[in-house]
C-alpha cells in the first residue's frame, strides 16, 4: 500500500531578514544538482523573507535575479521612518521592493503551488494564504512588530508570520505533505556582555526565537541550517556572504537529501532523528 499512497514533497522557508536571505543560496543549490524546471519539491511555503523568496521562486523568478537585487539592497532602503501607531518604520518602501522582486505579478501567476504565513497580532491567530494581495501579504508576513507597522488586510492587523511560524514546517504538513526540506536561518544569539535594557531586550528575541526554530525544525525530514555566526538581521551588506552560507550548508545536506528522497519516491520512510527537547 505504501508504493500507492501520494507523496507531496514541500519546502519550508524560515524568516530571519537579513539572515534569510541564505533561502536564495539554498534553492541556488538546489536548482545545480537538480535543474530549473525539476526542483525537488512540489509546493513552498515561505514566513517573513522566506515568503518573499518562496514567492519569487514559485512565479518564476530567477535566482539570478534575486540574487542582484539582494546583493545591491541596503537596509536604508527598507526605511520610511514615521510616528505610527503599531510600529517604527511604515513599509511603504518595503512593499515597492516586494512589487519589485516579485514583478509585479499575483497568486494567479504562480507555476508553483505557495502559501505564506502571517499573524493576527490582535487575537494571535496564526494565518495561511493562498489567495489574496500577494504583495500586500508579503509585506505583512515581513512586518516584526514594534519596528514595521503592522498591515491592515481583511479585518485583521496582520505582523511577521514568524511571531507564530519561524520555520513553517507545521503548515507544510497541514497542506498534506509527506516529506518536508525546511531552511532555518537561525538566530543571532551573541555571547557578548549586556551592558543596557536595549541589549538585553534584543538578545533575549534571539534565545526565544532561536528555542522555537529548534522546535519546528525538529519536525522536518531535512533541514538546513546554514552557518551564519553572530550575522544579525540587520547586516544586508553582508547579503553575499549570506548566500555563499546557505549554498554551503546546502551542499553538506545534499547527500542526505537525495538518499531520503530516493526512499520516499518508493513510498519508504526511513524516519527521522530522536530529539528529546522536542518530545
Amino acid at each position: 500500500m505504501g508504493l500507492f499512497k501520494k507523496r507531496k514533497v514541500i519546502l519550508a522557508l524560515g524568516g530571519g531578514s537579513a539572515r534569510g536571505l541564505s533561502n536564495i543560496g539554498v534553492l541556488k543549490a538546489l536548482e545545480r544538482h537538480f535543474g530549473r524546471g525539476n526542483m525537488p519539491f512540489d509546493m513552498i511555503v515561505g514566513t517573513s523573507i522566506g515568503s518573499l523568496i518562496g514567492a519569487a521562486c514559485c512565479l518564476g523568478v530567477p535566482i539570478e535575479r534575486q540574487e542582484k537585487i539582494a546583493y545591491n539592497f541596503k537596509w536604508p532602503d527598507l526605511v520610511d521612518l514615521g510616528i505610527y501607531s503599531t510600529g517604527l518604520v511604515k513599509g511603504d518602501k518595503l512593499e515597492q521592493i516586494i512589487h519589485e522582486i516579485v514583478d509585479n505579478k499575483t497568486f494567479e501567476n504562480l507555476t508553483k503551488p505557495f502559501a505564506l504565513t502571517t499573524t493576527d497580532i490582535q487575537t494571535g491567530e496564526e494565518l495561511v494564504h493562498t489567495s489574496g494581495d500577494l504583495v500586500k501579504l508579503i509585506r505583512a508576513s515581513c512586518s516584526w512588530p514594534g519596528i514595521f507597522s503592522a498591515v491592515k488586510y481583511g479585518g485583521r492587523l496582520l505582523v511577521d508570520g514568524g511571531v507564530r511560524n519561524s520555520i513553517p514546517t507545521k503548515t507544510a504538513y497541514d497542506f498534506g505533505a509527506s516529506f518536508v526540506i525546511a531552511v532555518n536561518p537561525g538566530f543571532a544569539v551573541k555571547n557578548q556582555k549586556v551592558n543596557n535594557v536595549i541589549q538585553a531586550m534584543v538578545q533575549a528575541v534571539q534565545i526565544m526565537g532561536e528555542e522555537l526554530n529548534t522546535y519546528q525544525t525538529h519536525f522536518a525530514d531535512v533541514a538546513i541550517k546554514p552557518d551564519l555566526g553572530e550575522l544579525d538581521q540587520f547586516e544586508f551588506d553582508k547579503a553575499r556572504e549570506i548566500v555563499r552560507q546557505g549554498e554551503i550548508a546546502a551542499e553538506k545536506k545534499m547527500p542526505e537529501l537525495k538518499r531520503k528522497l530516493f526512499f520516499h519516491s518508493l513510498g519508504v520512510n526511513i524516519g527521522k532523528q530522536p530529539c528529546e527537547r522536542c518530545a
